[in-house]
């Protein structure tokens, strides 16, 4: 460290000695220049006996003038951050240094022209800032010349917002960009300028507007616009192979937090095109608020966010019981450090076995369960579906009737639109689990309900993740099959109707999502490989390898017997349940259990005679 300092200094001294050689060279060069125009500008004009003058007194005023510019801290400046201040010390200097050298003449007897004191003043001044502010100049046209080179930068929106970014960025000696253009539909704006930024056209202009001033990073500034409204503009700008960032929301304007560092990348959730459900939290915080939550599948994508956004209602007492060590412990330390305060109590465990999920509800007396362990990945619960019922049917009777003996209030099951008409065990399982929730609703004074929705973007195992990956190494990436379908909503939403179904649950209900339009993956692939900056089909190629066992070009969020009630909230309706033989459902639940612990080969056919809905593709 102190290498870097001696460093340092030296380098310093060496700039100062630099910048003292030059003003000497600079103020004898103004003292020749205001003789010299003096006289016309003709050297061979002035009087020998004013040229001698000039140059006896030079070494005197070399060094009252160093003097003077050392008192008002002119060495002590950066040039690259030359100011006005800068600017008004060198004119006080070199005034003051003015009025000492005429005094100096006058005291020594040496005799120049009047007019010289005024031409030397000015002279000095002129050249002594001159060589200040060079140096800038250079330094600008120099970022200039290779901001040309690098990113030309295109704002989507002319509002406060842009208005903010566009300053921010132009005068920012630190951001490596020049905005070349701004977009914006009000045709009213068209033409005119902001922040010197001309607004070139409106959205059906961003392409030949990218070509035109070879933009490489657009930026879309419009915080007042929702997803639906944003995503028409996405659609285009992903065309563009050009690198894209968002402001994430209006309440950056209201907080007065528009800066760059608020900027995000366009993320695939944003080219969706359905706004975020809101959340009714007054309601949540009521009945999560000082309650023991236990939540199962605590450190997986869906359980950990559950807990994330648990522990801001308050409850009483979080317990995450999870089965992978590692996924526990990751949230344990997220929340530990994030909620000091908070009683947190962490347990590995399986939820197939009865006799610890029997101790943990004695122990705890957990008040809300969220269930979301479960194993979900279809093409490998095909091959091992006896685990699949083990896991997902037995695990959930299990903590069904631990919680009706132990008094829980409410009980909420995690299922998926794959149970709807399943085509594999996975989705099978589930609406076994769906069915196990009603039954036990109408048996006990816990209130059972199920929450149904489609694929969570960015969970583990999930298609995103895969996409990136393949993206990663560079490609192909693979999807099944070109016109697949499939439902989508973000981990948070996920988890907000989860919670908010707590809140509407009166017992027995499936709660649905209303998930807008389904997405098909082959353009959820295109768009991915465009925001990751290439072009599908020349830098990514894109490989149809086929459905995989278990799996359906489209899913569907209801069956045909259950019709929909609306709740408080739009995008959440409620599915009725369907009249079921409660007796001859445990019945079979019986029977299947005794299947799948001797290992039986014929789950598959024994699950079909339960949810008479479920056909293998094979068969369909």
């Amino acid at each position: 460290m102190k290498d870097i300092y001696k460093y340092m200094d030296k380098k310093l001294i060496v700039r100062r000695s630099f910048l003292i050689l030059l003003d000497i060279l600079v103020m004898n060069f103004a003292s020749l220049c205001a003789i010299v125009t003096r006289f016309d500008f003709r050297i061979a004009g002035v009087p020998l006996e004013y040229s001698e003058a000039v140059i006896r007194y030079a070494p005197l005023y070399t060094a009252i003038t160093i003097v003077i510019f050392f008192i008002f801290r002119l060495y002590h400046s950066l040039w690259r951050y030359a100011s006005i201040e800068e600017m008004t010390n060198v004119i006080y200097a070199c005034t003051i240094t003015a009025l000492f050298n005429y005094i100096g003449m006058k005291l020594f007897n040496i005799h120049v022209p009047r007019s010289f004191y005024p031409l030397n003043l000015l002279f000095l001044i002129c050249f002594v800032s001159g060589s200040r502010f060079f140096y800038r100049t250079l330094r600008m046209m120099n970022n200039r010349y290779r901001m040309d080179k690098q990113k030309h930068i295109m704002i989507i929106g002319a509002g406060e917002a842009a208005s903010a970014i566009i300053k921010e960025i132009t005068t920012s000696k630190y951001l490596d960009g020049k905005i070349v253009c701004a977009i914006d539909d009000n045709k009213s704006k068209i033409g005119s300028y902001i922040q010197g930024v001309k607004i070139v056209g409106s959205r059906y202009d961003i392409k030949s507007s990218v070509e035109k001033y070879t933009v490489t990073d657009i930026i879309i500034a419009i915080p007042s616009s929702s997803k639906k409204e944003l995503k028409p503009i996405l659609d285009i700008c992903k065309e563009t192979n050009c690198s894209l960032k968002i402001l994430p929301g209006m309440y950056q304007i209201i907080n007065n937090q528009i800066s760059v560092s608020k900027l995000r990348n366009v993320e695939i959730e944003d080219l969706i095109g359905r706004d975020i459900i809101e959340l009714d939290t007054e309601s949540i915080m009521n009945y999560v608020s000082n309650k023991v939550v236990m939540v199962t599948g605590g450190g997986g994508s869906i359980g950990s966010e559950l807990c994330r956004q648990i522990v801001k209602h308050k409850p009483k007492q979080l317990i995450i019981v999870d089965i992978y060590e590692n996924n526990a412990y990751d949230i344990q330390q997220e929340l530990i450090n994030l909620y000091p305060e908070l009683d947190l109590v962490v347990l590995i465990a399986s939820v197939r076995n009865t006799n610890r999920m029997e101790y943990i509800f004695k122990a705890y007396r957990p008040e809300l369960v969220y269930h979301a362990a479960a194993h979900k990945h279809v093409p490998l619960m095909e091959v091992s579906p006896n685990e699949a019922i083990k896991n997902n049917v037995f695990g959930t009777l299990k903590l069904v009737k631990a919680s009706d003996k132990y008094g829980v209030k409410k009980f909420v099951q995690i299922s998926t639109d794959k149970a709807v008409n399943p085509t594999n065990i996975m989705g099978a399982s589930k609406r076994i689990c769906e069915m196990i929730i009603q039954t036990y609703n109408n048996r006990s004074n816990t209130e059972f309900v199920a929450v149904r929705f489609g694929n969570v973007l960015g969970s583990n195992g999930s298609v995103i993740p895969l996409f990136k990956k393949q993206i990663l190494q560079g490609g192909p990436v693979t999807v099944t099959h070109p016109d697949i379908i499939r439902y989508f909503m973000t981990i948070p939403e996920a988890v907000s109707l989860v919670l908010q179904a707590g809140a509407f649950a009166k017992g027995g209900e499936i709660f649905v999502l209303d998930m807008g339009e389904p997405v098909r993956i082959a353009e959820l692939a295109n768009n991915l490989i465009r925001l990751s900056g290439f072009t599908p089909g020349r830098d990514i190629a894109i490989e149809y390898i086929g459905l995989r066992p278990g799996e359906k070009l489209f899913e569907e969020l209801l069956l045909d017997e259950e019709g929909l009630q609306d709740t408080a909230n739009k995008m959440i309706h409620i599915g009725k349940p369907i009249p079921l033989d409660e007796e001859k459902f445990l019945q079979d639940l019986e029977e299947l259990y005794m299947e799948v612990i001797c290992e039986s080969d014929n789950i598959k056919e024994i699950v079909h005679q339960i949810v008479p809905t479920y056909i293998e593709k094979s068969e369909i």
